[in-house]
């Protein structure tokens, strides 16, 4: 296979890493187990399944994570152009309809002529060639086994998701349309107000709920990636926790009442038409019948259907500051590639920024050009400096954020501006590249 490029895995990193080296007009072999084997968290036949939220979180180009967009727009992403044909009203998130995004990338990396979509479970490294490794963050067994074995010790964290429930099942009589001050149409979410009282019930029963078994890891204190902390893990640093996180009461005001909201529960479509919707920030690890049970206590959820409920599964991901150059090559081995969460970046969208740079890099690789990396003016660039950053001794996985990036060189002091300046840095700098 030394006349193609080699993906094992086809997720976001791993779809987007194919189509930018088939693009290039060079030959793609992209493995994935599915649909021989199926992962915990797996369910749907289709490539690039979104298996937590449905949100590739804020589109406003000021955001560190607009800009990241941004910027993989620019450099003709697979997972871009087809996230903005799926998306759904969310306010200023992208969020996408996941059946149809899942659909259309699945069609567009099949009937592109130089990829080669292969259904195999892969234990090895593939010997000889270039190879990207996309497995994901929950990469089988025995493969991160073999991965272990040859790069050391693997890290791990317990990543959770949100149920999904249906919109015919949810009291309008509590419920209202509105999104945080007034961004969006004011019809992207639904709005489930809570008292003082209702508050308290609900976040006791919610601490004192049956979780469901997580072997190997303590059950009460498993280690979370903060980004997903599950809503009864949260609940427990304190009885106002929630309320100055997933379910902060700011922006909104219940048009019924006319009064201040004490808590709030924000329900986000799943789809265009508005039949489903997902609870935001409620990720959680609660036993299935627990979660029937104790989200009903929501004003507005009495009667709530659950079309997929909340899960909680492993995340793994490489020591990459001690293993990866910031094109996300292997400094043991040039022609191997790590790309995706495994790889160290936190996120849909970073995962599959990832998968760009080290497809492009694979390509370059094969055509005997030089590496391809970006400068940490970017997003894109500052994410693959980070995880490539020797200096870092206690790794944990990063997502976009304008920490990380190269300041300016004269001190802004407005935020607004200054992540303005970063913005138009970034941009113009992409624009100026010819890849």
């Amino acid at each position: 296979m030394n006349n193609s490029i080699n993906v094992i895995g086809a997720g976001l990193a791993g779809c987007e890493a194919a189509w930018q080296i088939a693009n290039r007009g060079i030959k793609v072999n992209l493995f994935d187990m599915k649909p021989c084997k199926f992962s915990p968290a797996h369910k749907s036949k289709n490539l690039c399944e979104l298996v937590c939220s449905n949100s590739f979180k804020s589109d406003f180009i000021d955001t560190a994570s607009g800009l990241l967009k941004q910027e993989m727009r620019i450099l003709n992403s697979l997972i871009l152009e087809c996230a903005d044909v799926c998306k759904v009203p969310a306010g200023g998130a992208l969020a996408v309809n996941r059946d149809e995004f899942s659909s259309m990338v699945t069609e567009k990396i099949k009937n592109h002529k130089l990829i080669n979509v292969i259904s195999e479970e892969i234990n090895d490294f593939p010997s000889g060639g270039i190879n990207i490794i996309a497995t994901g963050p929950l990469t089988s067994e025995s493969f991160a086994d073999k991965i272990k074995q040859t790069y050391g010790g693997l890290l791990s964290f317990f990543d959770a998701a949100a149920p999904i429930i249906t919109f015919e099942s949810i009291d309008m009589k509590y419920a209202f349309f509105a999104s945080r001050y007034g961004k969006g149409d004011g019809n992207d979410y639904l709005n489930c107000p809570l008292s003082k009282e209702k508050y308290e019930i609900f976040y006791n029963e919610l601490i004192n709920a049956q979780r469901a078994p997580l072997h190997g890891v303590d059950v009460i204190n498993p280690k979370v990636y903060e980004g997903c902390m599950p809503i009864e893990v949260m609940a427990q640093r304190g009885i106002d926790t929630l309320r100055y996180g997933s379910m902060k009461p700011v922006g909104l005001t219940d048009p019924n009442s006319k009064e201040r909201l004490y808590a709030v529960v924000q329900l986000r479509k799943e789809n265009i038409q508005g039949t489903l919707y997902n609870m935001v920030g409620f990720q959680t690890n609660l036993k299935f019948p627990e979660q029937r049970r104790v989200f009903s206590l929501i004003p507005g959820l009495q009667h709530l259907e659950i079309v997929r409920y909340g899960v909680m599964h492993r995340n793994t991901f490489i020591n990459s500051p001690k293993l990866l150059n910031s094109d996300y090559s292997t400094r043991g081995n040039p022609n191997l590639f790590f790309a995706g969460q495994i790889s160290g970046v936190e996120g849909y969208i970073e995962s599959a920024s990832s998968g760009l740079i080290a497809g492009v890099s694979a390509a370059r690789k094969y055509n005997l050009e030089h590496s391809f990396t970006l400068s940490p003016i970017t997003i894109m660039g500052a994410l693959a400096s980070y995880i490539s950053s020797e200096a870092i001794n206690d790794f944990q996985p990063m997502g976009a954020n304008f920490g990380i990036i190269s300041p300016l060189e004269t001190t802004i002091k407005d935020k607004k501006k200054r992540y303005g300046e970063f913005t138009k840095r970034s941009i113009d700098y992409l624009k100026s590249l010819k890849i």
